[in-house]
């Protein structure tokens, strides 16, 4: 095993990987059929002991974001999808939509402790994490990841940028760990004030696109960064080892590319949605369709891990679109035109602005001005702040879309 790998598993050959995680697999459903009634429903009638591949996998239903919300409003918390009751966890978070999610079990509940050894964290390093820890997990994926892998952690949250700057400079982290965009404020506050935080040499992002020119900039200021992909509800799904090289998928989970609203699995390298099994005991997800699209690349890592890689994110499989490290939901920008039923049609406009996610909800109405109450509500209702522009009456199409992410992931 290379000293830059973090444990045995992600050297190992990969037909050995497949047969000792579809030989687990059976197991797993039979775990959560008993001990969840949801997934006893959900899987009504499969029985475990026939699902030891892939083809057999792709039998079973996929279970959506939307179902899953539905079923929470019917039996909150978890909707009876987790193996236990909500006093048995940890913690539990709510994420927009809104969805419950019970903190898993270990010391690394969402395994993201290799990510951050890609990243080149190391035991003895210390954290600077600037994802959130109010009520979402964001901040506690991390915080469990880089402290099982040996780091101390500076709970830093977001916002307070110029305190932020002023731990930087006392602490001397060794890394920073939060979404893309939020690293520039930090550095540009601090060559504002003339603080030195040249300690940071390396970056663990999630919770957004890395863009290359923003990975470039951070280059020259002497930043390496790698990303991570990970979800709330699924914890670390991939990250990366190489820029641009791909995203190696996480050990101890399956992961499937489906088309689009269904669950039949496209061709390598077809792009589809991200779907996603775990073998987590106390919140087990079995085919969860994450409704972000990716692909699979050829070939493997020349980091010489033998994982399967995914492109990376490639945009949302349905509306819900991610901005500054939080979803917004058609259904929230539903509420915020329930708000004001004068609107007679609008649409939210996901852009780049610089290099932070910008949003601006374009809206037609006829009559009083209502652009600052607009405003409001979406705030209100998103969390995000986000521009408000009158448009001509009939000038948004009649395609149905709410939410349009116009940001290109290429460049």
């Amino acid at each position: 095993m290379s000293e830059h790998h973090f444990d045995r598993l992600e050297g190992q050959d990969p037909d050995r990987r497949e047969a000792d995680l579809f030989a687990r697999l059976p197991g797993q459903i039979s775990h959560a059929m008993t001990n969840a009634p949801g997934w006893a429903a959900h899987l009504s009638g499969v029985d475990p002991q026939t699902v030891r591949d892939r083809a057999a996998l792709a039998s079973l239903p996929v279970l959506r974001k939307p179902e899953l919300m539905a079923a929470q409003q019917k039996a909150p918390p978890f909707g009876g999808f987790a193996a236990g009751d909500a006093s048995s966890f940890a913690r539990i978070f709510m994420s927009p939509g809104p969805i419950w999610e019970p903190q898993g079990e270990g010391d690394d509940p969402w395994s993201a402790a290799r990510a951050f050894h890609a990243a080149g964290f190391r035991a003895g390093d210390i954290v600077h994490n600037a994802l959130a820890y109010q009520m979402t997990p964001g901040g506690f994926i991390l915080d469990h990841g880089a402290r099982a892998l040996g780091c101390a952690v500076y709970p830093a949250g977001v916002g307070n940028t110029e305190t932020q700057v002023d731990a930087i400079a006392a602490l001397r982290p060794a890394g920073y760990a939060g979404t893309p965009d939020y690293l520039k404020v930090l550095l540009d506050k601090a060559a504002e004030l003339g603080r030195d935080v040249s300690s940071l040499t390396k970056a663990l992002v999630s919770g957004g696109a890395l863009f290359p020119s923003l990975r470039a900039e951070y280059e020259s200021r002497g930043v390496s960064v790698l990303q991570a992909y990970a979800t709330a509800d699924l914890g670390v799904i991939a990250y990366e080892t190489i820029p641009d090289d791909g995203l190696i998928v996480n050990e101890n989970m399956i992961v499937e590319i489906v088309r689009p609203g269904t669950g039949t699995p496209v061709t390598d390298g077809e792009v589809g949605e991200l779907v996603v099994t775990t073998f987590k005991q106390s919140y087990p997800l079995i085919r969860f369709g994450t409704g972000d699209l990716s692909a699979l690349l050829p070939g493997r890592s020349a980091c010489g891990r033998t994982n399967m890689r995914l492109k990376g994110w490639m945009g949302r499989a349905d509306q819900r679109t991610k901005v500054k490290g939080m979803f917004v939901d058609p259904k929230q920008i539903a509420e915020v035109l329930a708000r004001h039923p004068e609107v007679a049609r609008a649409r939210l406009v996901v852009e780049r602005n610089g290099e932070q996610d910008a949003m601006r909800l374009l809206f037609e109405a006829e009559g009083a001005e209502i652009a600052d109450a607009l405003a409001a509500s979406l705030r209100d209702v998103t969390k995000l702040g986000g521009d408000v522009e009158r448009v001509k009456m009939g000038s948004l199409p009649n395609d149905g879309k709410v939410i349009s992410d116009e940001r290109n992931y290429e460049s």
